[in-house]
């Protein structure tokens, strides 16, 4: 009789693979006349520009996704997303790199002027250990979209 031990890499799979969700989006025709009243959350305030960071994928939804201003030091956290949530937090204009810290770094870079609502998601994939993750920005009404459909994550300051 064999005996099958679950090693910690398997185990992650096993969860990993649990958690995932197959979902896949609307067209965008669909996406664009959903939001098309909506009303976001919260707008920029007077001066800035208001980043939302989007994690609509299931995929290693108990490893939070912890999200970065300019360098990767504790006092620049804004705030991290689970599976299905999103935050948010203004930024003066400039140019900003916005981090995200799961097994990896991932980074982008944006250019943010007064008024503007910039979208970021992130994505996860599968790690060694645990989830890693990428973003990128995203548009407009996929944004919207997102923020109409997933939760709200964990902000830590609403202001850089």
């Amino acid at each position: 009789m064999r005996k099958y031990y679950a090693t910690g890499a398997g185990f992650l799979m096993f969860i990993f693979t649990v958690l995932s969700g197959c979902a896949s989006l609307p067209s965008p025709e669909k996406m664009k006349a959903e939001v098309l009243e909506y009303q976001l959350p919260k707008l920029p305030e007077e001066g800035k520009a208001i980043v939302y960071v989007v994690r609509p994928s299931s995929l290693g939804g108990l490893i939070r996704f912890n999200v970065f201003v300019d360098n990767q030091e504790p006092e620049s956290e804004m705030g991290y997303t689970r599976s299905s949530q999103y935050i948010y937090f203004n930024l003066m204009p400039s140019d900003h790199q916005i981090l995200s810290k799961a097994e990896n770094w991932a980074e982008t870079n944006i250019s943010a002027k007064a008024g503007d609502i910039i979208f970021i998601q992130q994505e996860p994939s599968m790690g060694i250990i645990m989830a890693r993750n990428s973003i990128s920005k995203i548009q407009d009404y996929e944004g919207k979209y997102h923020v109409k459909t997933l939760s709200l994550g964990t902000i830590i300051k609403t202001d850089n």
